[in-house]
């Protein structure tokens, strides 16, 4: 009896263990919006799979040029304009209530794998945050980035493609790691971005 007594109760410790373990990662993943699979682990190559909205081609009358990225951050989709009245559409992940941002700018750079060194103002905001994390499978910029001229917004890549179609950033456009890989292949630096707010 004092044996099963004693086992009920170490389980019970180890479980609310786990649990403030959680707890704490969930807050500091807040911040950037993180989900369950912030710090890697996601279930594909580039740690984060096919998320929950298909890349697909569109029937999609812009005016812009063919190569444009238009972002439209209210439908949470990422164009790239092509020729014939066409465009790639990717489901994006986009800021939340209070960071949204709209305006043109033009690629900037572009990163295979970029380090991340969190803003001064996210700092600010997170103080536990590392200052800086060198690029890999656990950086939450994902396997790419597109820097969007000298603001500090860019579209990069993430390890949670649950994220995707949802409102969860300090601001920048999260796409699958996937959907950020093929779309970094098929632009350049100096290529026009549209942010539609």
């Amino acid at each position: 009896m004092i044996r099963a007594f004693a086992f009920v109760f170490a389980a019970l410790m180890v479980l609310a263990g786990v649990g403030q373990a959680q707890a704490q990662e969930r807050d500091s993943r807040e911040i950037l919006g993180g989900g369950p699979n912030f710090f890697g682990g996601g279930p594909s190559f580039f740690g984060g799979g096919s998320g929950p909205i298909p890349r697909t081609t569109v029937s999609f009358a812009s005016g812009y040029a063919p190569g444009t990225i238009i972002i439209n951050t209210a439908e949470r989709r990422l164009y790239l304009v092509l020729a014939n009245g066409q465009a790639l559409r990717y489901g994006i992940g986009v800021g939340r209530d209070g960071f949204r941002w709209g305006g043109t700018h033009r690629i900037s750079a572009k990163k295979e794998w970029p380090s991340w060194t969190p803003p001064s103002q996210m700092l600010a905001r997170r103080p536990d945050l590392p200052r800086h994390m060198n690029g890999g499978i656990d950086n939450p910029l994902g396997a790419r980035a597109m820097y969007l001229g000298s603001t500090l917004y860019r579209i990069h890549g993430s390890n949670e493609p649950e994220t995707i179609g949802q409102a969860v950033s300090s601001g920048c456009f999260r796409m699958t790691n996937d959907d950020v890989t093929d779309l970094y292949g098929r632009v350049s630096v100096g290529t026009t971005v549209v942010v539609k707010n």
